[in-house]
């Protein structure tokens, strides 16, 4: 796995990926807030063809839109990040599908959760986005069009936007063809 945009702190042990994120980094474009943002925590590789990946996400969210979840990305203009963001206190399930542009949806959990599955599949140009509480009972969040790029970067991402960083723990990510 490589990085793009490697954050301040970071290691490897395991099945288990620890990660601070830097301060005032974000992965966004143009919609809305009229900006472009591409200096989030991406560490991914490199997959062709259609897949599943999944991830188990836990983060010490604090500030406004604090973020952590996996990402695909194809470059730049084309990608799908999802999983937690920190919003007015509550952790919201979310996705954001950027083809040039960026959208964003969000949904919010009940209770703030401790850890959450996120699971991404890939077949063709689609991809559906779906989200568990215990890893085992997934509810879909999003299904959009991506690309039609065969191969993608895909991994996991985070991002403080409007805070100075907070630390995560990946478990158990882990991609599979279809």
């Amino acid at each position: 796995m490589e990085w793009y945009n490697e954050p301040p702190v970071w290691n490897v042990q395991g099945d288990i990926i620890h990660i601070t994120s830097g301060a005032k980094t974000d992965f966004w474009r143009e919609t809305h807030y009229g900006f472009v943002r591409d200096n989030g925590h991406f560490f991914y590789e490199q997959i062709q063809g259609d897949f599943v990946v999944e991830v188990r996400v836990s983060g010490q969210y604090q500030e406004l839109y604090d973020q952590a979840g996996l990402m695909l990305r194809s470059n730049e203009l084309n990608w799908l990040k999802c999983g937690i963001e920190f919003v007015n206190g509550v952790q919201q399930v979310s996705a954001v599908v950027t083809r040039d542009y960026s959208d964003w949806s969000i949904i919010p959990m009940p209770e703030n959760p401790s850890a959450i599955w996120m699971r991404v599949t890939r077949r063709g140009t689609a991809v559906e986005v779906q989200y568990s509480l215990d890893g085992n009972d997934y509810t879909m969040l999003r299904l959009a069009y991506l690309t039609p790029v065969e191969t993608v970067n895909v991994g996991v991402m985070c991002a403080s936007p409007e805070g100075n960083g907070f630390p995560i723990k990946f478990e158990k990510f882990a991609i599979r063809s279809l």
